[in-house]
C-alpha cells in the first residue's frame, strides 16, 4: 500500500510532456504482424498491456496456460487469435478480469466453429480452448454482434476474419460504442494487406486471403495526451506544453480531446514539421447556461479526465454514453462519483444514462484519491495538483498504460514524492 503526494510549486506550466505510444494501435499491430508473418513495428508502447500482448503471442507457441492479467484488450484479442490458430489450453486473468464479461465474443467464435468452454463462471474468463480449428467454408461466415458492450469484441473478430476460408460478413446491432476504435482496426488491417469494406453503416465485409508483412510506426497516445490537456486547463495563466508524436490526422478516436478542451481553455497547434502538437492555455469560453451535454460513446476513456476538469473549473456538464465504464478496470462511474465528492463536487445520474457534474464548492486541499486498481483514475485526478496539494493512493497503477507518467510530471516541475 503506497501513497504519493503531488504539489505544484507555482508559476506557469511549461516544457515537454513525454507521451507513451498508443497501446490501442500497438496491440492491434502486434496481432496483425503475427498473423501477417512479418513486418517491423516502431515506437511500440511501453505500457504493460503492450508488453504483455507481445509476450503472450510468443508464449502461445510453447505453453498451454496464458495469463492476460488485467488487460482487457489482451484478453479479447488473444481469445480471437487463439481460436483462429487452433490453440489448446487455458487463457486466464486477474480477479477483476474474471468479472468482466466475454460471452459475446465467445458465442461468436463458437458460431465460427471454435471449441471454447468456461473454466469457472459461465460467460467470464478463464477460457478453455479445445484446439479445434475454425470451421472451413467457402462462403463468408455471417455473424450479428451487439455493439453496445465493447468495441474490443468487434475488433477481435475483424482482425482474425481474413484468416477464415470464406471471410466474414459482420453485422453490428444496437447502439455502436467506441466506433472510432473499430475504424482504427479496419485501417490497420488494410495497412497489413486485408480487404475490409463497410458495406453499410452497421455491416462490415472482410474478404479471405490473410495478411502480408508490413512495417508500421505507432503514434503517440491521445488518451495519455488528455491528462496534459487537463494540466494546461488547470494550470496558472501562461501554461504551454509541447507533446511530441501526435498526428493532426490521427486514427485514434481520443484525438477529439482537442475539440472538447478548447472551450475549457486549451488551444492545440500542430507543428509544421509534423513532429507533435503544442498546447497553450487560452481564456475559457463563457460558461453556458444550464448544463450542456457531451456524449462519450465514441471516446469513453476521456470521461474521467473531462469530469475532473469541468468540476475544478466550477462548471456543470452532463455526460452521456458512459455505459461501457461499468465494465472497465473498475466501475468507473461509481469511482468518479466517490472521488469527486471528496473535493466538494458530485456526478449524480439525472436521467437514465445521463450524469451531471455538479462542482459544488470544489476545493483541492490535501485529499487522498483512491485509484481502484484503475490507471485512468490516478491520471485523471493528478492534474488537480495545479489547484492544490493532493495524495494519490497506489500510484503504480499507471504502469498499465503510461509507466513513465509520474516521471513525466516531475520533468515539467510538479513535485512528486
Amino acid at each position: 500500500m503506497t501513497t504519493q503526494s503531488l504539489r505544484w510549486p507555482g508559476g506557469p506550466l511549461g516544457g515537454t510532456g513525454r507521451l507513451p505510444a498508443s497501446k490501442s494501435e500497438a496491440n492491434r499491430a502486434l496481432l496483425l504482424q503475427r498473423l501477417a508473418g512479418g513486418g517491423t513495428l516502431a515506437n511500440l508502447s511501453e505500457a504493460n498491456d503492450t508488453v504483455l500482448m507481445a509476450r503472450l503471442l510468443n508464449e502461445a507457441a510453447t505453453t498451454d496456460l496464458l495469463d492476460a492479467q488485467d488487460a482487457g484488450t489482451v484478453m479479447r484479442f488473444m481469445t480471437a487469435y487463439l481460436a483462429v490458430t487452433g490453440w489448446r489450453g487455458t487463457l486466464t486473468g486477474a480477479a477483476r478480469m474474471k468479472q468482466r464479461p466475454i460471452a459475446i465474443l465467445v458465442d461468436a467464435l463458437r458460431a465460427l466453429g471454435s471449441d471454447i468452454t468456461y473454466a469457472e463462471q459461465e460467460g467470464y474468463p478463464p477460457l478453455i480452448f479445445g484446439g479445434q480449428p475454425l470451421a472451413a467454408r467457402t462462403e463468408p461466415a455471417e455473424l450479428a454482434v451487439r455493439g453496445d458492450i465493447s468495441s474490443q469484441y468487434i475488433s477481435a473478430l475483424l482482425m482474425v476474419a481474413p484468416m477464415l476460408p470464406g471471410g466474414l460478413r459482420l453485422r453490428l446491432t444496437g447502439e455502436i460504442g467506441s466506433r472510432p476504435y473499430i475504424k482504427m482496426t479496419l485501417k490497420l488491417m488494410r495497412h497489413f494487406g486485408a480487404t475490409a469494406t463497410e458495406t453499410k453503416r452497421d455491416e462490415i465485409m472482410v474478404q479471405p486471403g490473410g495478411y502480408r508483412p508490413a512495417d508500421y510506426t505507432v503514434e503517440s497516445d491521445w488518451s495519455a495526451a488528455s491528462y496534459w490537456y487537463a494540466l494546461v486547463a488547470l494550470a496558472p495563466a501562461g501554461a504551454s506544453v509541447l507533446l511530441p508524436g501526435l498526428r493532426e490526422k490521427s486514427w485514434q478516436g481520443d484525438h477529439v480531446i482537442q475539440i472538447i478542451m478548447r472551450p475549457l481553455g486549451v488551444e492545440t497547434e500542430f507543428l509544421a514539421d509534423g513532429s507533435g502538437a503544442r498546447l497553450t492555455q487560452i481564456p475559457a469560453a463563457p460558461a453556458p447556461e444550464g448544463a450542456p451535454t457531451t456524449d462519450f460513446t465514441d471516446c469513453p476513456d476521456l470521461a474521467q479526465t473531462v469530469a475532473v476538469v469541468v468540476a475544478a473549473l466550477g462548471r456543470r456538464r452532463r455526460f452521456a454514453g458512459l455505459h461501457s465504464l461499468r465494465i472497465k478496470e473498475t466501475d468507473r462511474i461509481a469511482a468518479i462519483q466517490n472521488e469527486l465528492r471528496k473535493f466538494g463536487a458530485d456526478m449524480p445520474e439525472v436521467e437514465p444514462g445521463v450524469f451531471e457534474v455538479q462542482p459544488g464548492t470544489f476545493k483541492v486541499d490535501g485529499q487522498t484519491v483512491e485509484t481502484y486498481e484503475d490507471h485512468r483514475m490516478a491520471m485523471a485526478f493528478a492534474p488537480l495538483a495545479m489547484r492544490g496539494p493532493l495524495l494519490v493512493h497506489e500510484p503504480q497503477v499507471v504502469r498499465k498504460s503510461y509507466p513513465s507518467f509520474w516521471r513525466a510530471l516531475a520533468a515539467v516541475g510538479i513535485q512528486v514524492a
